[in-house]
Order: C-alpha cells, then structure tokens, then sequence
C-alpha cells in the first residue's frame, strides 16, 4: 500500500512572488551568479494555452530571472526556454501520462488526480531517483496552488506552500524531506 505521510505547513506561507523569490535566493545566495541580466521573454501566454492553465506567478518570476535549475546535484526544476516553449509543455504532458499511472496505482485513501481534474496534479520538478514534485491545482488563482511530492517507493506528503517557497525551504534545512534521498543546499543551473 502506498502511504500519504502527512503535510507540512509553512510558518508563514509567502503569498507573493518576489517574496518567495527573496527566500529562495537568502537560502542559496550562490544562486545570484546564475540570475540572468535581463528577464527571459518566455511566450506565457502560448505556453499556458497550449498547457491549458495559466502557471503560479512564483514559477513563472523564477522563469523570467534564472534558468532550469538542478538543486542538491539531484532535484531538476525544468522550464520553458524562449522559442522552444512548446518542448517544455510537451515534456509536461508526457509525464502527466506518468502521473495519472502513479494515482491509479496508489492505494490512498483519497484519491489523487493527474490535471487537468479539479485539482490534479500538475508536474514541475522531478529527482534523479524518479520522485515527482507537483502542483496541486486546486483553487482558482494559481499563486494558491500548493505541492505534493510523489516518491518512486509509493511515498506521497503535500507542502502548504507555493513550489519557489518549497525549494528555499528545502534548501535552508527548514521543510523536512520525507522519504526522499537527501537533497544537498546547493544549487545549478
């Protein structure tokens, strides 16, 4: 049986982008010599129709200002790169189809759902061991969406919090890595 360990909950959760950005980079100040000179010019609006929903303002600011980061050696956050937008929803869908496996095989006792179901879950970063991080798309405003962490041993926690906030609090010691390898604080691009 797959187990759902539990949810952590932020002390505070940061509501705004710029705020959960700031975090991010005071957990990994070494992050400032990847941040790019000038905003990307990602084609949002192309990828979130081809996507079928608009994309957290947090994820979308960590777009704009760093490039697809690797965090531990370990933990990948993917992106949408300018003029190749369509390779990185393409991708997204195609591990939805892994998603939508990983629901249907757990044995939770509330059932999980690939997006776009109300609610589903929505890919963003993965481990090299095979663990899936993913937005919980529940709510209208996608700054509300919080994640959930899928482990490759049938693990399954949720975090209250936005996925830039996820990542500070994964790298300053502060969120507790259930069930995944660890996860060193340190980041590349």
């Amino acid at each position: 049986m797959d187990d759902l360990i539990g949810t952590q909950t932020p002390l505070l959760r940061i509501a705004d982008a710029a705020g959960a950005l700031r975090a991010l980079e005071e957990a990994a100040p070494a992050i400032a010599d990847l941040k790019r000179p000038a905003p990307a010019g990602v084609d949002w609006p192309a990828v979130e129709q081809a996507l079928g929903t608009a994309l957290p303002a947090d994820f979308k600011l960590l777009t704009e200002q760093y490039p697809s980061l690797i965090v531990g050696g370990t933990l990948f956050v993917g992106s949408p790169q300018v003029g190749a937008e369509h390779s990185w929803v393409d991708a997204t869908l195609e591990e939805l189809e892994i998603v939508e496996q990983w629901c249907e095989d757990a044995n939770l006792a509330v059932r999980l759902q690939p997006f776009p179901a109300l609610g589903g879950l929505l890919p963003w970063g993965s481990t090299d061991w095979g663990d899936y991080l993913l937005w919980s798309t529940t709510g209208a405003d996608p700054s509300d969406w919080t994640v959930t962490v899928a482990t490759r041993n049938g693990a399954w926690w949720h975090y209250e919090g936005g996925m830039v906030q996820f990542l500070a609090e994964i790298i300053d010691g502060t969120l507790e890595q259930w069930a995944l390898h660890t996860i060193r604080p340190e980041v590349t691009g």
